[in-house]
């Protein structure tokens, strides 16, 4: 019978639930004993609170150190691998936080990875995408070891927060790294909704111009109450940082509304919005490539048409 670890993902004292309660669902496609999640920070009590309301969860393993303060992975990896002692399988979300932390528990449990889980066939087979998403594969991992895998958030929902798991905290004795030290964080700001996480997105291509124009992107989300996204093209032209770059080498993302404005749809594009449920495409060019997979697509200047649409919205 399977015992499931998840690695809870939080930033600034709160818990990324979106992230966290996809894993979740990831790991009751096992038909798991339990689900345990463990929250490693300086003070994970708040953290720790909220990921156990989230439905499924058995326990909470809480485990407060100073040095756990930033989400280092080589200094939060020895002491997963050490607490997963004892469970069969132990996910992370295949987000930035994930795809850094998941490899180092990997190795030090002296397994290989199982990445971008999008579907769960049995205890140890898998299925992930390859190819930008063009081809689907199944993965066996060795049964008599211990699987680590990521979850492609993009493909699960999340788990309901009607739990009440119980909160233990965990003192886990190990060595820690010296050579690894978190020096600053670098990131931008926004009051927009965070872009991996949310319900609607609008995102900007090529198409925009310049990061000038690319105000009418900010403009037309924030009418949305939407999160900024970008193709790999507009980033690499520099309107926009590369952390609202959305694809295969961008973020993965699911929201219920995807915007895409001005861009043609590459297929590495198109990869990290397969699982959206609404795309509605904006261009000039009728043959762009975003068209075949839009839900709803409008040809025509993206200058005229934003204008009109947010007069339209009120």
């Amino acid at each position: 019978m399977s015992n499931v670890l998840i690695v809870a993902e939080h930033l600034n004292g709160q818990l990324n639930v979106p992230a966290t309660a996809k894993t979740v669902s990831a790991a009751r496609a096992l038909s798991p004993q339990k689900i345990d999640v463990i929250v490693l920070a300086d003070a994970p009590d708040a953290i720790a609170a909220a990921a156990a309301k989230i439905d499924g969860v058995n326990e909470v393993l809480s485990v407060a150190n100073p040095a756990n303060a930033h989400p280092i992975a080589q200094v939060l990896a020895p002491q997963i691998a050490q607490v997963a002692t004892g469970y069969s399988h132990v996910f992370g979300p295949s987000t930035t936080f994930g795809k850094d932390l998941m490899p180092c528990v990997a190795a030090l449990l002296g397994v290989a990875q199982v990445s971008d889980v999008m579907a769960v066939d049995g205890p140890h087979s898998f299925k992930r995408p390859i190819y930008a998403g063009n081809a689907i594969i199944e993965v066996t991992a060795p049964a008599d070891q211990a699987v680590v895998a990521t979850v492609r958030v993009a493909s699960w929902p999340a788990a309901g927060e009607g739990g009440n798991a119980s909160v233990r905290a965990v003192n886990v004795d190990v060595a820690l790294p010296t050579h690894t030290r978190f020096v600053g964080l670098a990131a931008g700001k926004s009051d927009r909704p965070d872009l991996q996480s949310a319900a609607r997105v609008v995102s900007g291509g090529r198409g925009v111009g310049s990061e000038e124009n690319f105000r009418i992107i900010y403009d037309f989300a924030d009418k949305l109450g939407a999160a900024v996204g970008a193709s790999r093209a507009a980033v690499d032209a520099g309107y926009v940082p590369n952390e609202l770059q959305v694809g295969q080498t961008g973020k993965i993302i699911a929201p219920e509304l995807y915007v895409a404005v001005g861009i043609s749809g590459a297929i590495q594009h198109l990869t990290g919005i397969k699982d959206a449920g609404t795309i509605v495409a904006i261009n000039k060019d009728g043959d762009a490539p975003i068209f075949e997979i839009a839900d709803i697509g409008l040809v025509g200047d993206l200058f005229t048409i934003l204008p009109e649409l947010e007069k339209a919205l009120g």
